[in-house]
């Protein structure tokens, strides 16, 4: 058995790849502040799911340019409370922001993608190209 070490800034697999422009090894020790993000692949599409709980869909911005797909949220929370006179005596302000993006492959059918909330989770499908679908094995009679 060989091992081999992997060089996190030069990808070399598909998924190194597609992957490159957004994430950080947690083994670096760097506290990233962006959503976790999940990606699986199936033959017939890619699937995203990126978690964000206690947000609205309305809170989400998702664009297309490019194969550059990039998802954003900016979110602003205050929280006031005030005298009767109308003076401050405690104001805090919160804001909350992201954008992650991902090169998608080019056996991406940009025209399909889409994109639903649910349950604290961004859920898109990426669909492949019909030409970039795995087939069947196809049995070739010789004549």
């Amino acid at each position: 058995m060989t091992l081999v070490k992997r060089n996190l800034f030069f990808p070399t697999t598909l998924w190194d790849d597609f992957l490159r422009n957004d994430w950080l090894d947690t083994n670096t020790g760097f506290a990233s502040p962006q959503p976790a993000v999940n990606i699986k692949e199936t033959d017939e599409n890619f699937s995203l799911e990126l978690a964000a709980p206690g947000m609205a869909k309305e809170d989400f911005k998702v664009n297309l340019d490019n194969h550059v797909l990039t998802i954003s949220s900016s979110k602003e929370n205050k929280n006031e409370e005030t005298a009767e006179d109308g003076t401050y005596t405690r104001k805090e302000f919160s804001y909350s922001a992201f954008s992650r993006s991902f090169r998608l492959p080019e056996t991406v059918n940009s025209e399909k993608i889409e994109a639903k909330y649910t349950d604290g989770v961004l859920h898109l499908t990426l669909p492949k190209r019909e030409e970039a679908k795995v087939k069947a094995p196809k049995e070739i009679e010789i004549a």
